[in-house]
């Protein structure tokens, strides 16, 4: 959605990587969709910086970059939308209703604009992945799905286009998050299973970490459908979500087993 960083940079340089392989070309879209904002979040304030961006998908490998207008994703009467079921159901898709089924419906129509051979998308958003690669493999797009490692700023915090909203009060607080989900990590391989417990133990160390933070949801999702559960399953994934000040901050740690 613009707003780019190292983060993004990082999806280019690994598109760029396998296009130089097969003499094929790199497109990034940037596109702040209007339907996965609710009514009452940042879509008047989400930060555009468009220039910027070009120059970032410049230097990084891009060959094309496309940026359409609200207009022509959605006219006048559109009303048809891509609804992906029930890996859409818990944790974001709770917190924020309706907020999938507009990240499906446009990634349905950029697929099918531009129609790429491959796509890459980034693990700090796990759900969105989950649920954009059970998209693709369920209506048929012939494409190669790739989910490329979160890139994490030096004290962990992973980058985002949000963290700029960030007061610097919030900021040194805002780390507390994957702070949190390490602690979990760490009881998890230490051989705690009861997520409950865990839970328990993130919840206090977000608490010592993040005082002014307020808590969306910190668990355990199973795969493949990210069903919140009871007892540690492999592989599964270790997120939350969180709010400080007016911004909204999510984090995840994939957990394969031993």
């Amino acid at each position: 959605m613009g707003a780019l960083h190292e983060g993004h940079a990082s999806l280019v340089r690994a598109a760029a990587r396998d296009a130089a392989k097969e003499n094929g070309a790199v497109a990034v879209s940037i596109f702040v969709n209007p339907t996965q904002f609710g009514p009452n979040e940042d879509l008047s304030r989400y930060p555009r910086t468009l220039e910027a961006d070009l120059e970032l998908c410049r230097v990084n490998g891009a060959t094309l970059v496309y940026t359409p207008d609200t207009t022509e994703i959605y006219p006048p009467g559109f009303d048809t939308w891509v609804d992906v079921g029930k890996v859409g159901t818990h944790w974001c898709g709770a917190a924020r209703p309706g907020h999938f089924r507009g990240v499906s419906t446009v990634v349905a129509k950029l697929f099918l604009r531009v129609q790429p051979d491959q796509v890459y998308f980034g693990q700090k958003d796990a759900q969105q992945a989950a649920m954009l690669a059970k998209m693709t493999r369920e209506l048929d797009f012939p494409i190669r799905f790739h989910v490329e490692p979160t890139v994490r700023e030096p004290d962990g915090l992973a980058m985002s286009s949000r963290n700029r909203y960030l007061s610097p009060s919030d900021r040194a607080q805002a780390v507390g998050l994957f702070q949190a989900l390490k602690a979990g990590e760490a009881l998890v391989r230490s051989g705690q299973s009861e997520c409950a417990i865990i839970h328990e133990a993130m919840t206090r160390v977000l608490a010592q970490k993040a005082p002014d933070a307020r808590l969306d949801y910190l668990g355990f999702a199973g795969l493949p459908d990210f069903e919140p559960l009871v007892q540690v399953r492999f592989p599964c994934h270790l997120l939350g979500a969180i709010r400080l000040g007016n911004t909204r901050l999510i984090d995840n740690l994939f957990l394969e087993g031993a």
